[in-house]
Order: C-alpha cells, then sequence, then structure tokens
C-alpha cells in the first residue's frame, strides 16, 4: 500500500561533515556495546574498548547510548513497512512520492516542537497507547518518530553539492534532493530506509548519527552473513572488499532527520551503477549481498527484518508496523 502525500517545502542547510583520525581501538557491536551500571572502574574499563575506529573524514563516534533498563518498549517508533509482504512481487515506489512523505512526516515533526526552540514539545517524540495489533490510540502521531523502508523505482539522486558529470547515462529519472553526498541509484534489490527520528531523544550529534547507522549496516549485514564488511578509511558508508555495499545520506532540520540509508540485496540493486560514477569515487566498484555470500540468495524481506532489529538495537527503541 502506498501512502500519498502532497509534496511539502522544507528548507534547512545541510548537515557538513569534519575530518580527524581516532586510533583504532577493540569493537564491539550491538549490544554487546551497552554499558550496564556496573562498578565505575569496571565502566571506565568498558568505554574504552567500546570506540570505535574512525576514518579521518568521520568526525565523532559511535557510542551506544544510555536508557533506563526497560525503556526500550516504551520507546515505540512507528515503522511504515512499503515492502512486499510475501516477497513474491516487488512494491517500488516512486522516488519523489517517498520524498515528499518525508517532508510531510519533518513537517509533523516541527509542528510538534513549536516555534520557538524554548518551548516545550507539544507532545512526546515516541508513541503513546499503541495496541498490541500495532493501531494507536493517539491522535497525533504523524509528529512522532518514524522510519521508512521501501525499495524504489530507478532513480539517480544528486545531494545539494553533486557534480551533474558523474551522471554518464540520463534514460533514469535523476532527482535532485537536499541531502549531503555525492549521486547514487535506487532501485529494485535495494533496501532503503528513511529515520525520521528527532535526535533530542537519542544524542544530538550529527556525527554520532551517521556512525550509528553505519553501525546499523554493520549489524544487519553480520547477522545475514556478510562478515567481512567494514568502514574505510576517509569514506562514508560500508564497504566490503574494496566495493561499496552501502550508502549514506541524511539532512537535519531542527534536529529532525530525513533520508537516510540504501544497502545494495540483490544482483537487481546493481543494474544501473554504470550510468555513474557512485559517489563521484572514480574507478571504485559496487556490490551487493548475494555476491557477498556465494552460493546463497539474500530475501529482501528477510534482510529488512535484520535491520529493523538492528535499528532498535543501535537506537534503543521498538519499531511499531503501521
Amino acid at each position: 500500500m502506498t501512502t500519498h502525500i502532497s509534496p511539502l517545502t522544507v528548507v534547512s542547510v545541510a548537515a557538513s561533515l569534519l575530518w580527524w583520525h581516532s586510533p583504532p581501538l577493540v569493537v564491539l557491536r550491538g549490544a554487546d556495546a551497552f554499558l550496564r551500571p556496573c562498578d565505575k572502574s569496571l565502566r571506565r574499563a568498558r568505554r574504552r574498548v567500546t570506540r570505535l575506529q574512525i576514518a579521518p573524514q568521520q568526525l565523532g563516534e559511535f557510542e551506544p547510548i544510555q536508557t533506563l533498563q526497560g525503556s526500550r518498549s516504551e520507546r515505540k517508533v512507528r515503522l511504515y513497512n512499503f515492502l512486499s509482504s510475501d516477497g513474491s512481487e516487488t512494491t517500488t515506489i516512486p522516488y519523489k512520492e517517498a520524498w515528499a512523505f518525508q517532508h510531510s512526516l519533518v513537517k509533523h515533526q516541527l509542528e510538534r516542537l513549536g516555534k520557538r526552540p524554548i518551548d516545550p514539545p507539544l507532545y512526546d517524540q515516541f508513541l503513546v497507547d499503541v495496541r498490541e495489533d500495532g493501531t494507536s490510540m493517539a491522535i497525533n502521531q504523524l509528529g512522532c518518530d518514524s522510519v521508512i523502508f521501501l525499495e524504489h523505482d530507478p532513480v539517480y539522486t544528486l545531494g545539494t553539492g553533486s557534480d551533474p558529470s558523474f551522471i554518464l547515462d540520463e534514460s533514469i529519472e535523476i532527482v535532485r534532493i537536499e541531502r549531503g553526498g555525492e549521486v547514487t541509484y535506487h532501485g529494485p534489490g535495494q533496501l532503503t530506509v528513511y529515520p525520521i527520528l528527532d535526535l533530542r531523544g537519542y544524542k544530538q550529534d550529527i556525527h554520532w548519527y551517521m556512525r550509528a547507522l553505519e553501525e546499523v549496516i554493520l549489524l544487519a549485514l553480520q547477522k545475514s552473513g556478510v562478515d567481512n564488511a567494514t568502514r574505510e578509511e576517509d569514506l562514508t558508508g560500508v564497504w566490503v572488499s574494496d566495493k561499496k555495499i552501502a550508502a549514506l545520506g541524511i539532512k537535519a532540520r531542527r534536529w529532525v532527520t530525513m533520508h537516510g540509508l540504501a544497502i545494495n540485496v540483490d544482483s537487481r540493486s546493481l543494474r544501473n551503477f554504470e550510468g555513474i560514477v557512485p559517489c563521484g569515487l572514480e574507478g571504485r566498484t559496487v556490490t551487493c549481498i548475494d555476491d557477498e555470500i556465494k552460493g546463497q540468495m539474500c530475501d529482501l524481506n528477510e534482510f529488512a527484518c535484520h535491520v529493523k532489529s538492528a535499528i532498535e538495537e543501535i537506537f534503543q527503541i521498538t519499531l511499531v508496523e503501521s
């Protein structure tokens, strides 16, 4: 089912990434990286080993957020899952339609926050009064945090400062949008995820948020059998053996995020990358999960379950499907 929302205008300045280098340290992922209340000296030691190795480009680091015990079940976030329910038939969403939907959700978030920073939010960013079947009794739901899962119709998207010369084939729809980053491709066989989150409930740090999204991808890939996925020095995204498997590009306004990440799942996702220079990186290639788990096939809906679980773990939330 496709939700139709009329386009809405959101104007802001795109987040920029600064550069620095962090020394390599031991990496713990997912739940293993969360600090539990314990002796202070042990907590300090745990902190020393939970710092991730960050490439010079990637200011900030992923540090697990601290929430009260049991609060994850109360931090409910709406999941708009537009993937085919049984996986038998691909359901793709036109890019501009999904873009307009994102703008609508951001608009409702900003209305919830009020016009002045000093004003308290009109209501909580997390869902309340959610029934067991996922429906909600609350009136103001569109302004709460949400995440979108979908596959797009074939499209090339350009960031605010992207160079159009990186597009080699203009036979596919081209859309310039307000995210950061260079040109990329979206299409069938690729899982695209758009978190519309108020970072006040997580960590008010754009660089931390980018690292958290990368951590979601790394954890989900690991659960699907891709064990050698990594960050790469000087580059945003996730890589496997020098080939890019997932891209990120975001925008935030008043700490409310939009756009997000895209992960190449099956071979269909690679068909139109030859028409661009992906992310403006000359001589670099892309890959997909199917190519990395030799002799196996990755079901996109199954992989989406891994991503859902990883998002819940990294952001300490419970996703409630619409």
